[in-house]
């Protein structure tokens, strides 16, 4: 990761998980909540019970860790050789493996194999924590604001793991979903802005030592966070929109009955009635 693109790379994956995840689970919702007839036609169901997120990040797993290790500068699977060998890109195979974990458990988890429930969300949390330890000891005896911005990461990274841990005892909770869709979102961009402080693209090089860029980045921090929920609310909002248009559209229309009847009197214009 020691450059941009080593920082682009992890962060659209993140930004990826967190999108999906804040349009997966809102329409998971849905489906429980409303009657099939409103939005079969659309396939709404099949997209919520058909995730192959998992596979996909198992097949990517693999090409990570290899790229982390047999890149020119790379340890190329050399451990120690009188003294340690590239052991950021073992820390970054480390956190590939364990995220490759969680998509074998989540795969598992959705087969019909006698799996524990929240075998997944367990598997998931596990790797977010290990992210976050590595990333802990990762950036000592660096630049202040090098090691700040880390820090802010972490962040994210042990909310995510917490949320995700309560979901294991939590399951189907759609705030705790939303959450960890918003903090996914959050590790996303955050990765980005990392890239462009560290390896600014227009060579503009931040000052390190400044406290003043300590403050802003701080601040950034927090923007980023309202708009990873600002970007769920509206995800959130444009499902329940669709819902409420399609239970309108799938709600029967009552005809208008005209009762007419004969009165003993002569007929009257006043005799017809119009009843709903």
């Amino acid at each position: 990761m020691a450059n941009f693109k080593g920082h682009a790379l992890p962060g659209s994956f993140f930004l990826l998980f967190g999108l999906w995840w804040s349009v997966k689970y809102p329409l998971h919702l849905l489906a429980c909540l409303c009657p099939p007839a409103a939005f079969s036609s659309s396939g709404l169901i099949q997209l919520t019970s058909r995730d192959n997120l998992s596979i996909i990040i198992i097949i990517i797993i693999f090409p990570g860790i290899m790229a982390e290790q047999f890149v020119p500068d790379g340890p190329h699977a050399h451990l120690y050789n009188g003294d340690w060998v590239k052991l950021m890109n073992w820390q970054h195979s480390t956190m590939y493996l364990f995220y490759g974990i969680s998509g074998i458990a989540d795969v598992l988890s959705m087969s019909p194999l006698p799996v524990p429930a929240g075998l997944d969300r367990f598997a998931l949390s596990l790797a977010l924590f290990i992210e976050g330890f590595l990333f802990y000891f990762h950036v000592h005896n660096r630049p202040a604001l090098d090691q700040h911005i880390h820090s802010l990461l972490l962040v994210a990274v042990f909310s995510g793991s917490a949320s995700t841990m309560l979901e294991v005892f939590m399951r189907d909770n759609s705030l705790l979903e939303l959450i960890r869709s918003s903090l996914a979102i959050v590790q996303g961009t955050w990765f980005y802005q990392i890239g462009f402080v560290l390896f600014p693209l227009n060579g503009e090089d931040w000052d390190l030592e400044s406290h003043g860029n300590i403050m802003f980045v701080t601040m950034c921090f927090c923007w980023h966070i309202a708009v990873a929920f600002l970007i769920v609310g509206i995800n959130y909002t444009v499902v329940w929109c669709n819902r409420s248009i399609r239970l309108i559209s799938s709600m029967p229309v009552k005809p208008l009955k005209i009762n007419c009847y004969k009165p003993d009197r002569p007929a009257s214009p006043y005799d017809v009635h119009v009843s709903t």
